[in-house]
């Protein structure tokens, strides 16, 4: 039973959450390519050989593959799941061309590509929508009840009372903000306006650096500040209103991902955070025991990830495409086969490359490494 409590929890929710993340993605290159006249000749969730599928009237084929780590939308004219030409684009009829991905204009090929990452991003901000509507949205205002002595807040001259109006520039709306901003800066000066009496201060603030446990058993080096907050507090939004602040919310939350991976590219924080589908799967089960609400955030923030990750330059990924795009675009001509061959290496390359580092770190990180160790010394 426990064996089978444990499939559940953590395999089961684990290829759930994957499925939803994953068929949203490829749903808005489906969708996109659709709209432009692009035949779509395969949707499938995973890889490798089909388990089950079916096929519409318009000719494509959705199915659900053997590997459930992803999934790929099939145009007409891909040669593979990578969606490199196939070797007969140039020898294609006037219908054919017609709808055929590669034979659409820089621009509409861009549009196809994009709507992938734009589709996670707007399943984020319909999730977090929804969350704010029914359940209401963390709101605590900005305003500090304590100070610790010996904290970061109390060296730079910070009271009790004090209300956060913004951080180096960026207004502070809410103290949730506050604690984001604080949380990726460990180490780094930052510029703080306060609201003292009616008047408004700068201070510097330095947060300190401290090694945290979080509840996924993740080791993490944060900011903190050394104050306290008031009561936690959730509004609920209406319609209009929780979208503004469900997009501010899954912009908020790109920002803080990206200057994340900028201080793991600069040095300044640890590349073990860096997680991959083991670690998925372990939080998605734990956040999967604790509640609704808190399985949503989840996969909000992975929807958020996913969709970034593919924006980043990479051959093999979209943001590698839309730079090609990009390219044509300015030289008025596709790079030449072979330089998009070798580029697809480079980037199938950083990809696997990336992928064994994370899994390296997710073994690590679940004692799986140390486990092998103490057997064989």
């Amino acid at each position: 039973m426990e064996i089978l409590g444990f499939v559940w929890n953590y395999g089961v929710m684990f290829l759930v959450v994957l499925t939803v993340l994953v068929f949203v993605h490829e749903l808005g290159h489906y969708w996109a390519a659709r709209r432009n006249g692009v035949r779509v000749e395969i949707f499938s969730i995973g890889f490798g050989p089909e388990i089950f599928g079916f096929t519409d009237r318009a000719g494509t084929r959705w199915k659900f593959s053997a590997i459930p780590l992803g999934g790929y939308v099939k145009m007409f004219g891909d040669a593979d799941v990578a969606s490199r030409p196939g070797q007969d684009v140039g020898q294609m009829s006037d219908e054919e061309r017609r709808v055929s991905f590669y034979h659409q204009s820089v621009g509409r090929r861009a549009v196809i590509v994009a709507a992938g990452p734009i589709a996670n991003f707007l399943f984020a901000i319909i999730a977090l929508a929804l969350l704010f509507m029914v359940y209401g949205q963390p709101y605590t205002p900005p305003v500090i009840q304590q100070v610790q002595p010996d904290g970061a807040a109390a060296e730079a001259g910070i009271e009790p009372g004090d209300r956060i109006v913004a951080i180096d520039g960026r207004r502070m709306d809410r103290f949730e903000d506050v604690l984001q901003t604080v949380l990726l800066n460990p180490g780094r000066q930052l510029e703080m306006v306060i609201a003292r009496d009616g008047v408004e201060l700068e201070k510097l603030v330095t947060p300190r650096a401290v090694q945290v446990e979080d509840r996924f058993g993740n080791m993490q080096t944060i900011g903190r500040l050394g104050v306290t907050r008031g009561a936690d507090a959730f509004v609920k939004r209406d319609p209009i209103t929780a979208v503004w602040h469900a997009g501010r919310e899954t912009l908020n939350l790109s920002v803080g991902t990206l200057q994340a991976v900028g201080q793991m590219l600069a040095g300044t924080r640890g590349t073990e955070e860096l997680g991959g589908p083991l670690r998925i799967a372990q939080m998605s089960g734990q956040v999967a025991q604790t509640s609704f609400v808190a399985m949503v955030w989840f996969m909000a923030i992975l929807s958020i990830n996913l969709g970034l990750i593919n924006l980043f330059p990479i051959p093999m990924l979209d943001g590698g495409h839309l730079l090609f795009y990009g390219i044509e675009a300015v030289r008025g001509r596709p790079l030449g086969d072979q330089a998009q061959e070798y580029g697809f290496r480079i980037g199938l390359a950083l990809v696997l490359t990336l992928m064994v580092f994370a899994t390296w770190n997710d073994l690590v990180h679940l004692r799986v490494v140390e486990f092998f160790v103490d057997l064989l010394s």
